[in-house]
């Protein structure tokens, strides 16, 4: 099996992808958790965690879907494009405050964002 197409696509799941696969699965739980988080009022934050759960878990299916290899690129830059504004838009909500679970997650967040930007190096790499 080929690990890379002539569109630029990962075809074979290697610890770089296991990894990217571990951490959006986490940011994917961490904003789960919050959504149901007890004492929280019901509305429109916890709402909001819930969807980016499921956008997280989303984009991931359609990152390694093989019926959507041929957009791979496109769809592992969406992905580190909707991290990096779920991290604005936390900053611009809560103002960066003090809370452990969301510190941990902006850091699993920027490891997303550099091991997807190390895969779209890796495969422009095998097409040239």
């Amino acid at each position: 099996m080929r690990s890379v197409s002539q569109s630029q696509t990962i075809t074979r799941i290697g610890p770089l992808q296991v990894g990217i696969i571990a951490l959006d699965v986490a940011t994917a739980f961490n904003h789960l958790s919050l959504s149901f988080a007890k004492g929280l009022p019901v509305g429109l934050i916890p709402m909001l965690w819930l969807l980016n759960c499921i956008g997280y878990l989303f984009l991931l299916a359609c990152l390694y879907m093989p019926q959507l290899f041929q957009i791979q690129r496109f769809v592992r830059w969406v992905l580190i494009g909707y991290t990096a504004l779920t991290i604005v838009v936390w900053a611009v909500i809560t103002h960066g405050e003090p809370f452990l679970l969301a510190y941990i997650d902006k850091v699993i967040e920027v490891a997303l964002i550099v091991l997807l930007f190390v895969e779209d190096r890796q495969a422009q790499h095998r097409v040239m």
